[in-house]
């Protein structure tokens, strides 16, 4: 299978190029060529620039599909579309949870979860607007190719080469162990998917040429916030003692957590995925290994979540 990676190089389209290839497929890689340049010595590269609009590399070639891991907003999806065409027999886009409404939603909701409003009038991401837009990117991909589109919209993505410090953060404060300030309620459900499990979704989707739209959630038992604290500890050989402390008390929120009414959130079905192929990596395993490429790569300061100060603080006042 011959596949046009949209990106590839970073942490999503990384896992995908490394499983594809395992898996003998022939990759393509289009990007500005910026991060990651010494990975996959000997895989195409054709450079250009999504921003800028600059596909000018791409009017050439032919593809059983393209995969847009990078694609955030309707042009971005749009100028792809128009240079690509019907050069490509697939075109899978990488969506996310949060193409859907807020309000409303009951545990184990479905792919059929209504989305919130496309937006097109901006380009501006923020917390707003990051949903609609990729709906409308959505809306683009299903309304241009039809039976040939496929969607996947994961939760949040864990695993070696996370640029984001939500479970990275939770994991050094149990490495360290002892008392663990929680600002937010122990059994609050959390779902994390490992990039690996998504990326050989992808594969699988790709080689059964299935269409439709998908969720990647996981991990393989349903845990929680206080449940994936102490798989944190168990992996690093320490031991926590979680501490309540009043969620007002830090602002912003620490990542992961979520009010009450956004529970649900966090309880989507993968039914549909897993029936597709999608593999249910042991929670212990997911974060042992970020846990191992964190040291690896020195651990670097973080930026969100408390400083040791700052936790010491509340504890005291706990």
């Amino acid at each position: 299978m011959r596949i046009l990676v949209l990106g590839g190089t970073s942490f999503v389209g990384r896992a995908f190029v490394e499983d594809a290839l395992q898996m003998g497929a022939g990759i393509t890689l289009f990007g500005r060529g910026r991060t990651g340049p010494e990975l996959f010595p000997g895989v195409p590269r054709r450079l250009g620039d999504r921003d800028t609009g600059d596909y000018t590399a791409l009017r050439e070639g032919m593809w059983d599909a393209v995969v847009d891991v990078s694609g955030y907003v309707p042009r971005h999806v749009g100028q792809a579309m128009d240079v690509l065409g019907d050069r490509v027999g697939r075109y899978f886009f990488l969506s996310s949870q949060a193409v859907y409404v807020r309000t409303g939603v009951a545990a184990g909701a479905d792919e059929d979860t209504p989305r919130l409003p496309p937006v097109r009038d901006t380009e501006e991401l923020t917390e707003e607007t990051y949903g609609p837009l990729k709906v409308a990117c959505e809306d683009d991909v299903f309304a241009r190719y039809g039976a040939r589109a496929t969607v996947v919209r994961p939760g949040k993505v864990v695993g070696p080469h996370d640029a984001q410090d939500g479970v990275t953060y939770w994991l050094r404060r149990a490495a360290r162990g002892g008392r663990v300030a929680l600002p937010g309620r122990p059994e609050q459900p959390v779902q994390v998917v490992d990039s690996r499990d998504l990326a050989r979704l992808i594969v699988r989707l790709l080689a059964d040429d299935r269409p439709g739209a998908f969720h990647a959630v996981g991990p393989a038992e349903p845990t929680t916030l206080a449940g994936l604290i102490h798989a944190g500890a168990r992996v690093a050989g320490s031991g926590v003692d979680l501490v309540p402390v009043p969620a007002d008390a830090v602002s912003p929120p620490l990542p992961l957590i979520r009010p009450e009414p956004m529970w649900p959130t966090q309880q989507r079905d993968p039914a549909r995925a897993r029936a597709a192929g999608m593999p249910a990596t042991p929670l212990e395993t997911t974060l042992a290994d970020v846990l191992t490429w964190d040291r690896e790569r020195g651990e670097p300061p973080l930026d969100h979540g408390l400083t040791p100060e700052e936790e010491a603080r509340l504890l005291a006042g706990a």
